[in-house]
């Protein structure tokens, strides 16, 4: 399992590989197929990685489980507008570790098909999302964005903004390369940031292979 946050600093920052003397072990229920198909293989492969609850103190993101850390189920707010926070899943008007433990898989599915699918991968060509979604979660969505434009460059003609926003641009990029290109591209791309992380992050070195694992799956 790999679950430790794989970012640099600032945003998010990537996950490790799993460890069991930190981390708790949950049953991980059968989840219910989503109507996204693409998403729905995505979602599946994502909780291959992060289906368990862990808390380990190497990790900056702290208490994870399903993917989301408490960092960034704290960042979410009330997105839907509901005077409501997202992450609050017991109701008591704050968001903190007791939320991420008693999230159930269909809602951290739920999440993550509202604050990242919709809004970044849902027009990229189906493998390449699957593939950037997973890498999202784990190194935050800012570098997994940028490793998508690398991996583009890598591929075709196209030199883009290295400014980690899937906007009309990179898109339009994205669905003009081929596929399998492109994705191998990127799995390179993956695996390079990881490498160069644990030479600047020494303390993240027991969580490369997980890494690795993750990017070139």
């Amino acid at each position: 399992m790999d679950n430790r946050e794989a970012s640099t600093a600032g945003e998010d920052a990537p996950s490790g590989d799993f460890n069991t003397q930190t981390a708790e072990v949950v049953p991980f229920p059968e989840l219910p197929r989503h109507s996204n198909l693409v998403f729905d293989g995505a979602v599946r492969a994502l909780f291959l990685h992060e289906g368990l609850y862990s808390n380990d103190s190497n990790d900056p993101g702290g208490p994870t489980k399903y993917g989301w850390s408490l960092r960034t189920a704290k960042l979410l707010g009330d997105l839907d507008g509901d005077g409501h926070l997202d992450f609050d899943f017991n109701d008591d008007g704050k968001v903190d570790i007791r939320d991420v433990r008693m999230m159930s898989a269909p809602q951290a599915m739920d999440l993550f098909f509202k604050v990242f699918w919709l809004r970044e991968y849902d027009l990229l060509p189906p493998s390449v999302a699957q593939k950037i979604f997973n890498l999202s979660v784990n190194m935050g969505k800012k570098q997994a964005h940028i490793i998508l434009q690398r991996g583009i460059r890598a591929c075709s003609s196209k030199v883009l903004k290295e400014d980690g926003v899937i906007g009309a641009l990179t898109l339009q990029a994205a669905q003009g390369c081929y596929a399998p290109s492109l994705l191998s591209a990127v799995r390179s791309e993956a695996g390079g940031f990881y490498r160069q992380l644990v030479l600047t992050r020494p303390t993240s070195k027991k969580y490369i292979n997980g890494w690795l694992n993750r990017a070139y799956y």
